[in-house]
């Protein structure tokens, strides 16, 4: 197999195979990730933001960037609009759990451990990130599923004729 070759089938040709997510999933994170520690600092440091605040700000914007790149990039999504509904709300899910990780291994090893905030943030990041792809990788692996169970959203279902 030849350099472009590999690098093609790691970084642009869609894939279902999970190692291959995995890897695009590991870019993915490092960029929210760098928003995420980024903007944790920023408000802790020179906004005088409390840092538990400061860390549910930064974990959403590092969670939005995450979204928007995992779908279009590590597990492909081309579904309907019912489907990018779905996807996004079990996102929404699995970033909350998530954030509730976070917000309690942060507390954990600055109140708790009396780490400094960014060495938690480091701790923090690498286990939540284990946690978000599994359930991302789950979610859309079985978004179909989802759709099948959940009722017609209002937008999918026709008003009934007036006689």
């Amino acid at each position: 197999m030849s350099f472009r070759v590999l690098i093609n089938r790691l970084l642009t040709n869609p894939t279902d195979n999970a190692f291959i997510q995995l890897i695009r999933y590991g870019f993915v994170g490092a960029t929210a990730f760098i928003a995420d520690f980024g903007s944790l600092f920023i408000l802790t440091e020179y906004a005088g933001v409390h840092y538990q605040l400061s860390a549910a700000f930064a974990f959403i914007i590092g969670l939005t960037i995450n979204y928007i790149l995992s779908i279009r990039w590590v597990f492909n999504s081309t579904g309907t609009d019912r489907h990018q509904l779905m996807e996004f709300l079990g996102f929404a899910i699995v970033g909350v759990i998530g954030l509730g990780l976070n917000a309690l291994i942060m507390y954990l090893a600055v109140d708790l451990a009396s780490l400094h905030y960014m060495a938690a943030k480091l701790i923090s990041t690498a286990i939540v990130f284990f946690w978000n792809f599994l359930g991302r990788k789950l979610l859309t692996s079985n978004i179909h599923i989802l759709c099948k169970i959940m009722p017609n959203s209002p937008k999918t279902t026709t008003a009934p004729k007036q006689s």
